[in-house]
């Protein structure tokens, strides 16, 4: 899989942005202070982030399995390993590529049209993003919050409505006014049409009401273990944060990440985490090493994870501007157009 040159911008933009992050952060604190804080942690609550990450992933990989349904029956464990992969992706290339990473290898490894599993991811962010900015929502009501996070959580609803008409329009082009008309020109080019017919059939798992009920539940469940995740961090540093704020600063740094950063959000996370504890008047310091060590605990699971299904799987990875998975184009397997289909009419 070749990174277009879109996407090589945006990478760079991404590690542009991760590095102004990171010098800002290091100008702000006494690293001696944050190493120290972080030597002492507490290995049981390290522990609990742990497993809390766990659950949190294996959820996530479910919800995947769940949307996939209705294209192709898919066993639990490929999807949670290509789930990791996409998280291994994630953490070694910029700008969130990792979503195309996985696409392309559950594509490509179970014979299903990568644009239609596209489709799914695409469907999959848009009701991870609902379910962050709800939560966020309810946060901010809860703890009274102003200022820059109150704002970030009005433009998240504004962006989310977006993406819920955009998702309508999708499903629906096909019935739209003038769309014959435009399906009639664009024959012209056939690969076109075939792969916008192809990302439809992705993106219409969400007009099925027990899909998009499976979804959504397998999403509060991973939110519910990633605020976890934040809370036991904050324990392990001596940070006695209440669910309302550990929920707030779990969605925050997760609308944080729409923004382009560099591989893993190196420095975006921290700085974006301990931005939304300041005003809880905890010490500086000791957020930032409360972020780190979350944020370390999430790069270690997913990696280790994403290494081991890669293997397992035989899936090899090269990054840089050539980036590739190894194999053959999925849309150009014979039999991949009827595997894309299958399920459509249950």
């Amino acid at each position: 899989m070749r990174i277009g040159r879109g996407a090589l911008i945006r990478g760079l933009i991404g590690i542009a942005i991760s590095v102004i992050a990171i010098v800002i952060l290091l100008r702000s604190v006494d690293v001696a202070e944050v190493v120290d804080i972080l030597r002492g942690a507490s290995p049981a609550w390290i522990g609990v982030m742990i497993l809390a990450t766990l659950v949190d992933i294996g959820a996530r990989g479910g919800r995947w399995q769940a949307l996939l349904a209705p294209i192709a029956a898919l066993p639990y464990r490929r999807v949670l390993g290509y789930t990791y992969i996409g998280y291994l992706a994630n953490n070694i290339l910029p700008a969130r590529l990792g979503e195309l990473v996985r696409s392309h290898a559950l594509g490509e490894g179970e014979g299903i049209s990568r644009t239609t599993v596209l489709g799914t991811v695409v469907v999959e962010r848009i009701v991870d993003t609902v379910m962050v900015v709800s939560i966020a929502s309810v946060s901010v009501l809860v703890l009274s919050a102003r200022g820059v996070m109150s704002s970030a959580v009005l433009l998240g609803l504004a962006f989310v409505t977006l993406l819920v008409v955009a998702l309508g329009l999708g499903m629906a082009a096909h019935r739209l006014p003038g769309a014959d008309r435009a399906v009639a020109f664009l024959e012209r080019w056939p690969r076109i049409v075939e792969l916008g017919r192809r990302l439809r059939d992705g993106l219409r798992v969400a007009g099925r009401p027990r899909t998009l009920a499976a979804a959504i539940a397998l999403s509060a469940l991973a939110w519910g273990a990633s605020i976890t995740t934040f809370l036991a961090g904050g324990q392990a540093v001596g940070i006695q944060l209440t669910l309302a704020q550990g929920a707030l600063v779990a969605t925050g740094v997760a609308l944080a990440t729409i923004v382009p950063s560099g591989p893993g959000f190196v420095g975006t996370f921290e700085l974006t985490a301990a931005a939304i504890i300041a005003p809880f008047g905890i010490d500086h310091d000791t957020a930032v090493a409360m972020a780190v060590l979350v944020h370390a605990t999430i790069l270690v699971v997913t990696s280790v994870g994403g290494a081991i299904a890669a293997i397992r799987m035989r899936i090899g990875l090269t990054t840089g501007a050539g980036d590739t998975i190894a194999g053959p184009d999925p849309d150009d397997v014979p039999g991949a157009e009827d595997a894309g289909r299958a399920g459509e009419g249950g």
